[in-house]
């Protein structure tokens, strides 16, 4: 068994792809997969499946991948440990995050990441809070990105920052009584609204639900799920109804062009952002150097 072959068949399980872990290992998809039939051989077992497009292991894949990180990220360490590593031209750094920090937060920390060491690569996926931790806990990268602390005993969550949620709503005359004389969103006007939520797992809508919920004893009507945040605010523009989104998702053209009002609706709704990595486990090197550069910059 090579390293090479482990780096191969780790590279197919993070990218689901054999052509992109070509892309990031600079090899050529011949290579990576002669690398995985070899390794496949001689372990005796399948541990890649070809899925339509995606390339996803196998139950005994998933096993070995589990040790097959440790593996490479202990070579890794260990290489940069006694100095003759430094900084390896195109390492990546897996990065499992939620829709807002996802699209709204994360970016300006791969930037400032990427200046200070341009030879480091980024793999990011975007889902929801809850499928971004279960991919960490399943080494499906690195480290993670959400919008709350669900305190699984097997993750680390440092917080990054905290941001309040708004109600927006069209900019129309009718939703002119939504708000009391402080400005701030009436509870009680909301079951009355059609509401666009991000899918189930979403850390906004859940939080928001929850505490809507504690302090009316109402549920809400949801009209649409869409899993991406600039597309509702599009339809909530286009008047298909009203939603709640961190105010890291809306910026002063959004509310300039006319089309949207974002509305407080109070102190309590305040969420918080984290950044997560495995209690165990052994961290690349390149990923490790990102996780103090976060802390540097927000924590």
């Amino acid at each position: 068994m090579e390293f090479k072959q482990i780096e191969a068949f780790v590279n197919v399980v993070k990218h689901k792809s054999f052509s992109k872990a070509a892309d990031a290992t600079f090899l050529t998809q011949p290579t990576i997969s002669a690398h995985v039939s070899a390794l496949e051989k001689e372990l005796g077992c399948v541990l890649i499946e070809r899925m339509g497009r995606e390339s996803v292991p196998t139950k005994a894949g998933m096993e070995f991948y589990r040790y097959a990180v440790d593996m490479v990220n202990s070579r890794e360490a260990a290489i940069s440990a006694v100095g003759r590593g430094g900084e390896k031209a195109g390492a990546v750094i897996e990065i499992q995050a939620s829709g807002i920090p996802g699209q709204y937060i994360v970016p300006n920390l791969m930037a400032g990441f990427s200046a200070r060491h341009p030879g480091v690569r980024f793999y990011m996926e975007i889902s929801d809070s809850r499928e971004a931790a279960e991919s960490v806990i399943n080494h499906k990268g690195e480290i993670g990105f959400t919008g709350e602390n669900r305190r699984n005993n097997r993750l680390i969550y440092q917080m990054i920052g905290r941001e309040k949620s708004l109600l927006i709503t069209p900019n129309l005359p009718d939703y002119d009584g939504i708000t009391g004389e402080d400005g701030k969103v009436l509870l009680e006007k909301l079951s009355e609204e059609r509401f666009l939520w991000r899918e189930d797992g979403s850390a906004t809508r859940e939080l928001f639900e929850e505490k809507y919920r504690k302090e009316t004893g109402k549920t809400l009507r949801a009209v649409a799920t869409i899993n991406d945040v600039e597309s509702i605010k599009q339809c909530v523009a286009a008047g298909l109804g009203v939603s709640v989104v961190s105010a890291a998702a809306l910026d002063e053209g959004d509310e300039a062009a006319g089309r949207l009002r974002a509305l407080e609706i109070g102190d309590e709704f305040t969420r918080e952002f984290y950044m997560i990595y495995r209690k165990s486990g052994v961290l690349s090197p390149a990923a490790a150097e990102f996780i103090k550069y976060v802390e540097s910059e927000v924590c």
